[in-house]
């Protein structure tokens, strides 16, 4: 969640800002041309009172037209050669009273022409177009009028270099992305902050339904920080839980007093069945077969109570040799197996380590084999073959018996279900649930699939990492 989360947050202060910097850095450009169209204006409108003194000679026919003109070309020259600014006064009609350097004009078209006829307007040119920092040839043209006598009779205009403009306007919007890049950072830590803030509720929320998804009922939200309403989630989660462990809680204990209180009438029935024996015939069948009514009775009670042990038991779990319990297995069961001629046979990594229950697991091969070996006939194999995939130690049974359908693959493992074709084979339907209650409590896992041509491939996995860690 934090991988989505926070790139969310980023992109929108991230947004936040750069909405923030366009304008500030278009600001600043605006500004430091404005100084300087602020100052060339000065500089024209000093020029044109110089220029106006010259025109009002000419118009007299006064002798010190000549030597006005001259002063201002003086002016104007000293001011191109010191700021390097191309500089003229021209007539309406675009002749030159003075300018510097000698050859300038004004150009023909563009912003020059346009600045011109502003300022015989009467206008200045006060808002010349924005010149950027990678319009390397950009000249900032600015114009003003000669007026005399209420008439405009010449312009002022002046032709500047950029470079310097455009490099105070770079220096400051590297200035811009800095300040931009130092806020970047500020605002990537508090989302930092702001995300474990708000995930670690969830984190912890997350890892105790995955403890109690896993058989350990105890896991609890411990109180935190958090906005409000995680935190009077986590409240609600724990009670959640606290209901559901009771209600487990009564219900394996129904099933552990309800099994253990009918076992000393049943022993009492028994007992007076075979009393009643006595006194019929020897090899009745109807005796016989009361009496194995009786017996599978007692295993049922007997696996209700496992069943309840196991559910309320806690799992102590260690790094184990997989391969060896495996090994130990299979050697304690071959006896059985050779009884009924059967091949029973160990497969696969001879060296693999786990973490598990070692009695669980134990409990769990135990009751696995004993199916494999109950439903497999005389003269076909059992195989326990051991294998390591990514993260997990898996021990495949596979046995030769007839198997299960589609159907019948999705119910094996529930409580007290058996197959319709195995119905006259020992057994209660509970021990593969009581190995999947002991192999979850774990971390570990029970699953089933087909064997072709014939029979059933019975997979009991366990972690090789400690589950009690939690998700990442």
């Amino acid at each position: 969640m934090r991988a989505r989360l926070l790139p969310l947050l980023v992109v929108l202060m991230a947004g936040v800002l750069l909405a923030l910097g366009f304008p500030l850095a278009v600001a600043l450009a605006a500004g430091q041309q404005q100084r300087v169209v602020v100052d060339r204006i000065d500089d024209t409108a000093r020029f044109a009172a110089l220029a106006q003194f010259v025109i009002d000679a000419e118009g007299s026919k006064s002798s010190g037209a000549d030597e006005r003109r001259a002063t201002l070309q003086h002016e104007l020259v000293r001011y191109q050669e010191l700021y390097g600014i191309h500089v003229g006064v021209f007539r309406r009609n675009d002749d030159a009273i003075a300018r510097s350097p000698g050859g300038w004009e004004l150009p023909g078209d563009g912003e020059g022409r346009k600045a011109f006829k502003e300022a015989l307007a009467g206008r200045r040119s006060h808002d010349p177009p924005q010149v950027w920092p990678w319009q390397s040839r950009g000249k900032l043209i600015v114009a003003s009028p000669v007026v005399l006598d209420g008439d405009v009779v010449a312009v002022v205009a002046t032709e500047s270099p950029t470079d310097q403009m455009r490099g105070r306007i770079l220096r400051g919007w590297l200035l811009i992305v800095a300040g931009l890049g130092a806020a970047m950072l500020v605002a990537f830590g508090a989302a930092l902050r702001l995300t474990s803030w708000v995930l670690k509720p969830v984190q912890t929320l997350d890892a105790a339904a995955h403890g109690i998804a896993t058989g350990r009922m105890n896991s609890r939200v411990a109180a935190g920080g958090g906005p409000p309403e995680l935190r009077r989630l986590a409240r609600s989660f724990n009670e959640m839980a606290d209901n559901v462990e009771e209600v487990l809680e009564q219900q394996r204990a129904f099933v552990a007093d309800a099994s253990h209180q009918l076992r000393n009438p049943l022993a009492a029935l028994l007992l007076r069945i075979e009393l009643l024996a006595l006194e019929l015939p020897e090899g009745n069948e109807e005796i016989a077969s009361v009496r194995t009514e009786g017996k599978r009775l007692t295993q049922v009670l007997d696996d209700l109570l496992d069943l309840a042990l196991a559910e309320h038991a806690s799992a102590e779990i260690s790094l184990i040799d997989i391969a060896g319990l495996a090994a130990e297995r299979v050697t304690a069961w071959r006896p059985y197996a050779e009884e009924k001629g059967v091949r029973l046979t160990g497969t696969g990594r001879t060296a693999a380590t786990g973490w598990a229950d070692p009695i669980a697991l134990s409990s769990a091969l135990d009751a696995v084999i004993d199916n494999a070996l109950k439903f497999t006939p005389a003269g076909e194999d059992v195989e326990v073959a051991l294998s390591v995939d990514g993260d997990r130690v898996l021990i495949v049974v596979a046995d030769r018996g007839p198997g299960l359908t589609e159907e019948e693959l999705l119910r094996i493992g529930d409580r007290f279900w058996r197959s319709g074709r195995h119905q006259n084979i020992k057994g209660s339907g509970l021990g593969l649930s009581i190995s999947r209650i002991l192999l979850a409590a774990g971390g570990g896992s029970l699953s089933y699939e087909q064997n072709p041509p014939h029979g059933l491939r019975v997979t009991v996995a366990v972690p090789r990492t400690d589950p009690s860690a939690g998700p990442e």
